[in-house]
Protein backbone atom coordinates (compact mmCIF):
# COMPACT_ATOMS: atom_id res chain seq x y z
CA UNK A 1 0.00 0.00 0.00
CA UNK A 2 1.47 3.25 -0.90
CA UNK A 3 0.90 6.01 1.80
CA UNK A 4 1.45 10.03 2.28
CA UNK A 5 1.70 11.95 -0.66
CA UNK A 6 2.43 9.31 -3.37
CA UNK A 7 -1.35 8.27 -2.01
CA UNK A 8 -3.33 10.63 -2.78
CA UNK A 9 -1.13 11.75 -6.09
CA UNK A 10 -2.42 8.87 -7.55
CA UNK A 11 -5.59 8.98 -6.74
CA UNK A 12 -5.78 12.65 -7.96
CA UNK A 13 -4.55 11.33 -11.92
CA UNK A 14 -6.92 8.62 -11.90
CA UNK A 15 -9.96 10.49 -11.00
CA UNK A 16 -8.77 12.79 -13.86
CA UNK A 17 -9.57 9.41 -16.56
CA UNK A 18 -12.78 8.59 -18.27
CA UNK A 19 -13.95 5.51 -19.40
CA UNK A 20 -15.49 6.43 -22.90
CA UNK A 21 -16.54 4.04 -25.47
CA UNK A 22 -13.50 1.55 -24.14
CA UNK A 23 -11.60 4.05 -24.27
CA UNK A 24 -9.46 5.82 -21.40
CA UNK A 25 -9.58 9.30 -22.08
CA UNK A 26 -8.82 12.08 -19.92
CA UNK A 27 -11.86 14.15 -18.31
CA UNK A 28 -10.88 17.72 -19.77
CA UNK A 29 -10.53 16.05 -23.39
CA UNK A 30 -14.13 14.42 -23.32
CA UNK A 31 -15.41 17.31 -25.42
CA UNK A 32 -12.48 16.91 -28.34
CA UNK A 33 -12.57 13.04 -27.73
CA UNK A 34 -16.36 12.68 -29.15
CA UNK A 35 -17.85 13.31 -32.75
CA UNK A 36 -20.87 14.86 -32.57
CA UNK A 37 -24.21 12.99 -32.38
CA UNK A 38 -22.52 9.92 -31.77
CA UNK A 39 -23.62 8.23 -28.66
CA UNK A 40 -20.97 5.79 -26.67
CA UNK A 41 -21.58 3.44 -24.20
CA UNK A 42 -19.87 4.52 -20.85
CA UNK A 43 -19.24 0.89 -19.14
CA UNK A 44 -17.13 2.93 -15.73
CA UNK A 45 -19.87 5.52 -15.05
CA UNK A 46 -21.84 4.67 -11.89
CA UNK A 47 -25.31 5.73 -13.06
CA UNK A 48 -25.67 6.33 -16.99
CA UNK A 49 -24.99 4.15 -20.50
CA UNK A 50 -24.89 6.25 -22.59
CA UNK A 51 -22.62 9.59 -23.26
CA UNK A 52 -23.23 12.32 -26.91
CA UNK A 53 -22.22 15.22 -27.61
CA UNK A 54 -25.30 16.63 -28.59
CA UNK A 55 -24.26 19.48 -31.82
CA UNK A 56 -27.50 21.64 -32.60
CA UNK A 57 -27.64 25.72 -33.35
CA UNK A 58 -23.85 26.05 -33.43
CA UNK A 59 -23.89 24.69 -29.69
CA UNK A 60 -22.17 21.90 -28.17
CA UNK A 61 -23.40 19.72 -24.94
CA UNK A 62 -22.53 16.65 -22.99
CA UNK A 63 -25.42 14.80 -22.21
CA UNK A 64 -25.56 11.37 -20.66
CA UNK A 65 -28.49 9.37 -20.41
CA UNK A 66 -29.74 5.83 -20.45
CA UNK A 67 -29.73 3.72 -16.86
CA UNK A 68 -26.46 1.70 -16.45
CA UNK A 69 -27.59 -2.13 -16.70
CA UNK A 70 -31.00 -1.35 -18.54
CA UNK A 71 -31.44 -2.47 -22.20
CA UNK A 72 -34.60 -1.04 -22.97
CA UNK A 73 -36.71 -2.62 -25.26
CA UNK A 74 -35.95 -1.80 -29.18
CA UNK A 75 -37.93 -3.37 -31.65
CA UNK A 76 -37.70 -7.10 -32.78
CA UNK A 77 -38.75 -8.86 -35.11
CA UNK A 78 -41.56 -11.24 -33.56
CA UNK A 79 -41.42 -9.66 -29.97
CA UNK A 80 -44.10 -10.16 -27.50
CA UNK A 81 -47.03 -7.59 -26.29
CA UNK A 82 -45.42 -6.74 -23.41
CA UNK A 83 -42.23 -5.36 -24.96
CA UNK A 84 -44.20 -3.48 -27.02
CA UNK A 85 -46.45 -2.04 -24.37
CA UNK A 86 -43.08 -1.09 -22.34
CA UNK A 87 -41.97 0.85 -25.66
CA UNK A 88 -45.16 2.68 -25.73
CA UNK A 89 -45.33 3.44 -22.36
CA UNK A 90 -42.04 4.83 -22.03
CA UNK A 91 -42.68 6.69 -25.54
CA UNK A 92 -46.01 8.34 -24.21
CA UNK A 93 -44.36 8.92 -20.44
CA UNK A 94 -41.38 10.97 -22.34
CA UNK A 95 -42.82 12.35 -25.37
CA UNK A 96 -42.92 16.36 -24.43
CA UNK A 97 -38.71 15.45 -23.23
CA UNK A 98 -38.26 13.71 -26.51
CA UNK A 99 -40.01 16.50 -29.32
CA UNK A 100 -37.44 18.74 -27.60
CA UNK A 101 -34.73 17.52 -30.10
CA UNK A 102 -30.81 16.75 -29.23
CA UNK A 103 -30.58 19.14 -26.85
CA UNK A 104 -32.54 16.65 -24.42
CA UNK A 105 -31.37 12.68 -22.61
CA UNK A 106 -35.02 11.51 -23.52
CA UNK A 107 -34.69 12.29 -27.92
CA UNK A 108 -31.31 10.16 -27.04
CA UNK A 109 -32.51 7.45 -24.94
CA UNK A 110 -35.69 7.30 -27.50
CA UNK A 111 -33.67 6.71 -30.05
CA UNK A 112 -30.89 4.39 -28.93
CA UNK A 113 -32.40 2.26 -26.09
CA UNK A 114 -36.75 2.13 -27.17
Amino acid sequence: MVKGKKASTLKQKTNKLKNIGGKVVAKKSLKSELKCNSPKKTPSHPTKSHIVKACYDGKEKIIRFGQQGVSGSPFKKGESEADKKRRAAFKARHAKNIAKGKSSAAYWANKIKW
